[in-house]
């Protein structure tokens, strides 16, 4: 894989953490053609997205990734583009290098954990029970990502915060693109939201589909307030 060293972020892990937190909803997306990915990227941003995820969940997904990064700086400049799907050191190195503005695992490993600290990316880690959590905070992780969140649900979140009222959580698995589901999410105290697939049904149309992010997060606007 080709590293350009410019490429690696210089935007700092706590300014990450702060913008997502502002721009809380976050699609979680792969393509294996680049041109439609730019395409999926663009309407999101017109609806007002300001965090995105793409996952490294095909063969190709470095190229792709490589090529949206580009893309991102020169079309939606305030966009953060993240990778996700990281399991091991290797990859999220490579991907930092490439200029992924953050990484998310679906668990916690503290290999890739020490390779964000090393570059100061934000790191979000894969986490479900109180234990998970701990250690992922112990490990530096300054929010987690809660999954499968549908199998938990929002009673889960406002639980969990029970013992531990100061954790960020990031939940997806299950998060619906309406209204009734971020309500309940964002009621039961989450710091963000990922959606997937769920959210680009029927995304042939991307001006509709710019449209629909937009009136999700007007309504979340009105929730976090």
């Amino acid at each position: 894989m080709p590293f350009d060293t410019d490429n690696v972020p210089q935007i700092a892990s706590k300014e990450v953490l702060s913008r997502v937190l502002q721009a809380p909803v976050i699609p979680v997306f792969y393509h294996a053609e680049v041109e439609h990915a730019q395409n999926i990227i663009s309407a999101c941003y017109a609806g007002g997205i300001r965090v995105f995820e793409f996952t490294n969940r095909g063969d190709n997904a470095f190229e792709v990734f490589s090529k949206l990064r580009g893309y991102v700086r020169d079309n939606c400049p305030d966009m953060l583009l993240g990778i996700g799907t990281i399991y091991n050191a290797k990859d999220a190195e490579a991907f930092i290098l490439a200029g992924a503005d953050f990484v998310v695992q679906p668990i916690t490993t503290a290999d890739v954990a020490a390779i964000c600290r090393h570059y100061d990316v934000a790191w979000v880690p894969g986490v479900m029970t109180l234990n998970e959590i701990f250690h992922a905070t112990r490990l530096g992780a300054a929010m987690v990502k809660i999954f499968p969140a549908g199998v938990l649900g929002p009673d889960y979140i406002k639980a969990v915060h029970g013992p531990m009222p100061k954790v960020k959580i990031m939940v997806t698995g299950g998060v619906e693109p309406t209204t009734e589901s971020l309500g309940a999410w964002f009621g039961a105290g989450v710091s963000a939201v990922g959606m997937g697939s769920q959210l680009f049904k029927d995304s042939s149309d991307l001006e509709a589909l710019g449209q629909r992010i937009a009136a999700l997060m007007a309504f979340v606007d009105t929730v976090k307030k």
